[in-house]
């Protein structure tokens, strides 16, 4: 039986926009990137469905890698890898 269980990406900080809609989840990450260190990752926590429009677009702004992203049960998982 393969397992099903996914294996997340370690990161070094942790942004929680559950129930936060359109501004604010992209408003929290531009705050929370500036406080943190080029190489270091970020996980964001999101239950607004535009955050998979948003968040990838707020990568390719800014030059930050999207590692990865996850949906399970109406919440979405960004592993952002900051520029140097």
């Amino acid at each position: 039986m393969p397992d099903t269980t996914a294996r997340l990406p370690e990161y070094d900080a942790l942004l929680d926009t559950s129930g936060l809609y359109c501004p604010e989840p992209v408003m929290l990450m531009h705050n929370r990137v500036r406080d943190m260190a080029p190489g270091e990752v970020l996980q964001v926590v999101a239950t607004d469905p535009a955050t998979t429009r948003d968040v990838p677009k707020f990568c390719q702004f800014l030059g930050h890698e999207l590692m990865e992203q996850h949906t399970t049960d109406e919440i979405y998982r960004y592993f952002i890898r900051l520029a140097g």
